[in-house]
Parts: C-alpha cells; sequence; structure tokens
C-alpha cells in the first residue's frame, strides 16, 4: 500500500469513527448535524452515512419536527446486524453478556462454578462452552458476532495472558490464546482485560455518571481491584497492570494472601475473605453464600455488620492510596461490594477522610455502582466494539 492510500485510510477511519461517536451520542440526527458537531464537510458525511447504511450500522428514520411540517429524516445506530459477546470469570463463576450494536442487550446469563479450585484448563472449557452458546444465540437473531471480550480478576498483560489471579490460584495463564483455540473460530477475535477497568468503562459509558472525567470504580467479587478513567481516558499502563490495589500490604502481620505475603487488602476486605469470617452462610456456593450475607446485613446481624464495618475501614485505607495519587471526583463500589454498600460506605468514608492528605477527601465521594451484576460483561461488550470505534468497520 502507498503512503497516499495509507493515509487516506487512516483519515477515512478517523472520520467514520467521529460520525459513529456522534451517532452514540446524540442519535437521532440529521447529516446536517453530524457534519456541524464533526467539522467535516456535508460530501464526506454523505458519503460516510452511505456506507453505514450499507453494512446496516445506522438506519433512517423520520420524525416530525414539533408536530409540524413534513418528516425529516434522521439518523439512528442500527443493532439488526451485528453484536459483541462480553464474558466474565469470577469466583462466583461465569457470566455472558451480549449486546448489539446499537447498545441493546441480546442475551444475558449467569452459571455457577467451576469454583476457584477447579483450575484454569476446567473453567476455560466451561468459559467456551458458555461462549459457543452465546455466539448460536447471536447468530440465531440474525446477527454476527464482531468480538469477544473476556474479563479477568487480576493482572491481565497486552497478550491476554492471565499473569497473576492469586483469588483464583492463576499463575500464567494464556486465557486469550487457550480460548480462541478452544472456539476454533478465527472469525471472531477474542481479547481479555481486567475485570475491573472493563467494569469502570460500562460505568463511564453508559451509567448515571457517564462521562464523568476522573472515576474509579473498585470491585472485590473475587480479588480486590480498581478500574480508572483518567481525565476521561481509561488508564492502561505501561503493560496494563493498572489498579491492583487488592495487593496493597496494609498489615503485615495479617492473613496469608492468595499471592503469597501477608496482610495484603485483598486477604482483608475481599469478598471472599469477607465470607470466610461469617459463619452460618449456608451452601458452599459463593453467590448463594453473598445473597445469604446481604440478607443478614440487612437485618442487621451484628456479627455480619462487625466484619462488614472492619472490611469497609480496610477498603477506604487502600482507596486512600488511589485517592492521594489520582484524586478522582468519585469511587464506585462494584460488583458484591455495591451490593453491601449500606454496610460498607459509612466505614470506607471515614477511613478514605482519615487517610486522604487533601481537605473533604480531595472532593471525592464514595457511592455504589448502578451495574451490581453487569459492569465486567457490560464493559467487555463495549470493549469489543473498540475496532469499530477507530473506524475499522466489518466486511460485507
Amino acid at each position: 500500500m502507498s503512503t497516499q492510500t495509507a493515509d487516506h485510510t487512516d483519515i477515512r477511519a478517523t472520520n467514520l469513527a467521529a460520525v459513529l461517536g456522534h451517532l452514540r451520542r446524540e442519535a437521532p440526527c440529521s447529516r446536517a448535524a453530524i457534519a456541524a458537531a464533526t467539522g467535516l464537510n456535508k460530501a464526506t458525511v454523505t458519503s460516510i452515512v452511505g456506507d453505514l447504511l450499507d453494512r446496516r450500522l445506522v438506519r433512517e428514520t423520520q420524525q416530525t419536527q414539533n408536530h409540524v411540517g413534513r418528516p425529516a429524516t434522521l439518523l439512528v445506530l442500527d443493532g439488526s446486524a451485528y453484536a459483541t459477546i462480553g464474558l466474565e470469570v469470577s469466583a462466583r463463576g461465569l457470566t455472558a453478556l451480549g449486546c448489539d450494536t446499537a447498545g441493546e442487550q441480546v442475551l444475558r446469563w449467569h452459571r455457577a462454578g467451576p469454583g476457584i479450585d477447579a483450575g484454569p484448563g476446567k473453567t476455560i472449557a466451561a468459559l467456551a462452552a458458555l461462549a459457543r452458546r452465546a455466539i448460536a444465540t447471536v447468530q440465531s437473531s440474525g446477527r454476527r458476532v464482531l468480538g469477544i471480550t473476556v474479563g479477568a480478576p487480576g493482572l491481565v498483560n497486552r497478550e491476554g495472558t492471565v499473569v497473576l489471579a492469586a483469588g483464583l490460584g492463576w499463575r500464567d495463564v494464556p486465557l486469550q490464546a487457550e480460548l480462541t483455540a478452544a472456539l476454533g473460530r478465527p472469525d471472531i477475535p477474542v481479547t481479555v482485560d481486567n475485570d475491573a477497568s472493563l467494569g469502570v468503562l460500562a460505568e463511564h459509558l453508559y451509567g448515571p455518571l457517564a462521562g464523568t472525567p476522573n472515576l474509579i470504580q473498585v470491585t472485590g467479587d473475587t480479588g480486590v481491584g480498581a478500574g480508572i478513567i483518567a481525565d476521561g481516558r481509561p488508564l492502561a499502563g505501561h503493560l496494563g497492570y493498572v489498579g491492583e490495589i487488592g495487593h496493597l500490604r496494609l498489615l503485615p502481620d495479617g492473613p496469608l494472601c492468595g499471592c503469597g505475603r501477608r496482610g495484603c487488602l485483598e486477604a482483608l476486605a475481599s469478598l471472599p475473605a469477607i465470607l470466610a469470617r461469617i459463619d452460618d452462610l449456608g451452601d458452599g456456593d459463593p453467590q448463594l453464600q453473598l445473597e445469604q450475607l446481604v440478607r443478614r446485613a440487612n437485618s442487621e446481624d451484628p456479627d455480619v455488620t462487625a466484619v462488614l464495618a472492619e472490611a469497609g475501614t480496610h477498603l477506604g485505607h487502600g482507596i486512600a492510596a488511589l485517592v492521594n495519587i489520582l484524586n478522582p471526583e468519585v469511587v464506585l463500589l462494584g460488583g458484591g461490594y455495591a451490593l453491601l454498600a449500606d454496610h460498607l460506605v459509612p466505614a470506607v468514608d471515614k477511613a478514605l477522610r482519615d487517610a486522604t492528605i487533601a481537605p473533604d477527601a480531595g472532593g471525592c465521594t464514595v457511592a455504589a455502582s448502578a451495574f451490581p451484576h453487569t459492569a465486567t460483561p457490560l464493559g467487555a461488550t463495549a470493549h469489543a466494539l473498540i475496532p469499530l470505534t477507530r473506524g475499522q468497520l466489518p466486511a460485507y
């Protein structure tokens, strides 16, 4: 490809991304409105929209302005042709979520197990089975799967290898490569990212605080991790190892952590650590135990509320380290923490304010996530759309 052709392709992709981005934020809207907002000339917008119509990524709709006059032809996103799949691996089980390119949910499933003692081989086999079922469901709706993204707890490098997931007992598991091989679908790209990083992406795009430029989401369902939006952009770091606050050592002589050290935040305040400290939670299934924990907390069981207050204090100290460095506007408690927020937030907030150097915790507030069950897989469906948002359109 010549330099001139490559430059033209890059410009075309940039313009496509601008048009799609405006439609995602502002649809329904007219071609003229897109041109005015993006700064592109009308001929360029008309050409790009024609391409998007041909590929069934947008469609036309007619709406009457102010109930008078001839209906105007407006453009909206079209979700009838394509979808992405988001998957999550956690101590509570496996979750699958599918969304079309207009943002509508087409499937949502959760299955318990295989359990943290199953090992990566059995877990990847179960994940592949869930992914195959999701692919079949999307295809039966007449849509094509553009990509699959998996959220995993712990350190995930840019090749999709889970370098360390202490809460699962995983080290150096090539999840992306093994899931791709197990699916046998080279036409469907598979990517893997950290669960908290995907969770905060969902909050930033779709939650009540969407667009907040400095936002953190902290989850603790398996380990304790933080997804970070800094100055409006996801923070990824040099190798992708961002937000691993679970391995801040708060008590050097504290309980043993899955990483091999003692006194990590994860060993003190993750949901598995909290569950392990409370008696009589019934069945050993972590999801059922969490449901029982929430019921007992809401009934003000003193044994439960005391454990949650202590865990909240540890969590607040961990969050304070992030707040001192990043000065976010909001820290959201995600996953199971969100279900327990009423009992965690007071202790988290007190410890945060005691441990931050800036007055009033630098203006930071702590709140519950709006997506306690789906933040990671929802963010994963958005992550799988990244090539599209960069103007890389699917082939006809």
